[in-house]
């Protein structure tokens, strides 16, 4: 079990798994579960771990058919800019593998936005903890959980 799952189970959150066979060779992993998984990408999200130019880091949760939209990110957070975080910034701060980066139970809690395009679907789907494992669940659970707010980030 991945810290996320453990989470989900003590918070006692309806959740359901999704397991699959991950291919290092596959260049993008959100689209390699929507794939696998015979899923609408637009419900499968991506967890990004930003760097604020005050060197916080920062969470955005996006569909993985989008790409962040830097300068929404950065006025949502309330600076002037933002870059991707370095791999080893990320999986320090989050406890979690790059390509694994579940938005639940990270090391460090983040300030964190999930795009407000989530909202629309009953059920989305959010890495598990570790590549080849996604977690079914509501969105206002995940922004319970993770404590987000909601912004038009993609």
């Amino acid at each position: 079990m991945t810290p996320a799952i453990n989470d989900l189970k003590k918070r006692k959150i309806s959740f359901t798994l999704h397991k699959y066979i991950h291919d290092p060779a596959h260049q993008s992993y959100g689209l390699e579960a929507a794939e696998k998984l015979n899923l609408d990408p637009e419900r499968v999200l991506k967890t990004l771990v930003v760097q604020l130019d005050n060197n916080e880091l920062g969470v955005a949760i996006v569909p993985v058919t989008r790409q962040l939209n830097m300068k929404a990110l950065a006025k949502f957070f309330g600076v002037k800019k933002i870059s991707m975080a370095e791999g080893i910034l990320v999986e320090k701060s989050t406890g979690y593998v790059l390509g694994g980066v579940s938005p639940l139970a990270q090391k460090k809690r983040l300030k964190t936005v999930l795009d407000s395009s989530a909202e629309k679907y009953q059920t989305i789907f959010v890495s598990g903890g570790r590549r080849g494992l996604e977690i079914e669940l509501k969105p206002t659970d995940l922004l319970r959980l993770t404590g987000a707010a909601t912004a038009a980030v993609s």
